[in-house]
C-alpha cells in the first residue's frame, strides 16, 4: 500500500524550558541533557485532541482529494472523549456518510497500529483509500510540576491518505508494518500509566521505558528489513518515536548507524505520543529523494512497539 500525502497541525504556543526553571527548578542545560528538548507545544484553552485532528485533516485537504475516503482510522491515548472519538470527529469534518470509522489506543505506538488496521481492510478488499489521523493531547493530562516527566510532553497531530494503489509517482511505498506488545517485558505494566480519574500520565520507571526502548526498536527495525530481503545498508534514515534524544542516539548506536541518517524533531516539539513520527514524516516530505527507504520505529507504554519500512 501507499502514502500518497501526509501533513500536520501544531498549536501556536511555544514552551521553553525556562517555564519548567521557573515552575520547579529544572534547568534548561539539564533538560537538554537529559531529554534533548529544548521547546514543545501548547495547546490553546479552545483546542483539544479532537481540534487537533481536524486542523491536521484541513492541512491534509489543501494537498489531496479526501472525498473518495472510506476507512477513517484515528489514535490517541490522550482523548478529548471516550464516546464521540477523534475519528468520528474527522468523519463528521468531512462529511462522508456510511464508511468504517474506529479509534486505536495503544499508548506511542498507536501510529503504526492505525496503518497496520488499514492493511487489514485494504488485504480483506473492505477499503481502497483510508485516512489515518493521530493526535495527542499531552497538555491535557500531565502535572508539569511532576519533576520526573512533567517537562517532556507536547501536542500536536498528523494525518496520512493511504491508498491500496500508486495514486502518483510521488506516493510512499509501504513494503513491510510489524506491530508487537511487550507487556511481559520488564516494568510494562506500570513503567508509564495515564488514569485519567487519578493524577494524569506519570512515569515512575523511566529507566526500564529507556531500557526496553532501546532494546525493542533497533530489534523489530531490523525484523522488517529481513522480511523484506534487506539489511541496514539499504537504509536512508530511521524515524523513531520521539520520545527522548538519548533513546533515538542509542537505536542508531545499536543499529551501527550513523547520526546523520536520525530523523528528529524532539528539540523543537517534546514528546508529542503517536503523533510525533507522523509529524516527522510530513516535515520531511519534501527533502526525501526518489528510492529512499525509511524505517519509521516507535515504542510506546504498555508496552506496545512496532517498526515500518517505506521507499519513496
Amino acid at each position: 500500500m501507499y502514502i500518497h500525502a501526509v501533513s500536520h497541525y501544531l498549536p501556536t504556543q511555544v514552551v521553553g524550558n525556562e517555564h519548567f526553571t521557573q515552575l520547579n527548578g529544572l534547568a534548561s542545560e539539564w533538560i537538554i541533557e537529559r531529554t534533548g528538548i529544548e521547546e514543545r507545544r501548547k495547546a490553546g484553552p479552545d483546542e483539544n485532541a479532537n481540534t487537533l485532528a481536524v486542523e491536521a485533516v484541513r492541512a491534509l485537504q489543501e494537498k489531496a482529494d479526501l472525498s473518495e475516503v472510506d476507512l477513517i482510522v484515528g489514535a490517541t491515548y490522550t482523548p478529548h472523549d471516550t464516546i464521540v472519538t477523534l475519528a468520528h470527529v474527522v468523519q463528521h469534518h468531512l462529511h462522508i456518510p456510511d464508511i468504517p470509522v474506529v479509534s486505536i489506543s495503544s499508548a506511542c505506538s498507536s501510529l503504526l497500529n492505525a496503518i497496520e488496521i488499514v492493511e487489514g481492510y485494504f488485504a480483506l478488499k473492505k477499503a481502497r483509500r483510508a485516512l489515518v489521523v493521530v493526535s495527542e493531547h499531552n497538555t491535557a493530562y500531565y502535572n508539569e510540576e511532576d519533576t520526573v516527566s512533567g517537562h517532556l510532553w507536547g501536542d500536536g497531530s498528523a494525518a496520512l491518505l493511504l491508498t491500496k494503489e500508486r495514486q502518483s509517482p510521488d506516493d510512499m511505498t509501504i513494503h513491510c508494518v510489524i506491530t508487537g506488545g511487550a507487556a511481559t517485558s520488564g516494568k510494562a505494566t506500570t513503567a508509564v500509566v495515564l488514569k485519567p480519574l487519578e493524577r494524569g500520565v506519570i512515569m515512575p520507571h523511566g529507566r526500564d521505558v529507556f531500557s526496553n526502548a532501546c532494546q525493542y526498536m533497533p530489534k523489530v527495525s531490523q525484523q522488517v528489513l529481513y522480511r523484506c530481503g534487506l539489511t541496514l545498508h539499504d537504509v536512508d534514515y530511521i524515524l523513531p518515536h520521539q520520545a527522548n534524544l538519548r533513546i533515538s542516539r542509542n537505536v542508531m548506536q545499536t543499529l551501527g548507524l550513523p547520526e546523520e541518517k536520525l530523523i528528529s524533531n524532539i528539540h523543537r516539539l517534546g514528546n508529542t505520543g503517536c503523533a510525533g513520527c507522523a509529524i516527522g514524516l510530513s516535515e520531511n516530505w519534501d527533502t526525501f529523494q526518489k528510492g529512499q527507504r525509511i524505517i519509521v520505529t516507535v515504542f510506546g507504554g504498555g508496552y506496545s512497539y512496532g517498526a515500518m519500512l517505506v521507499e519513496v
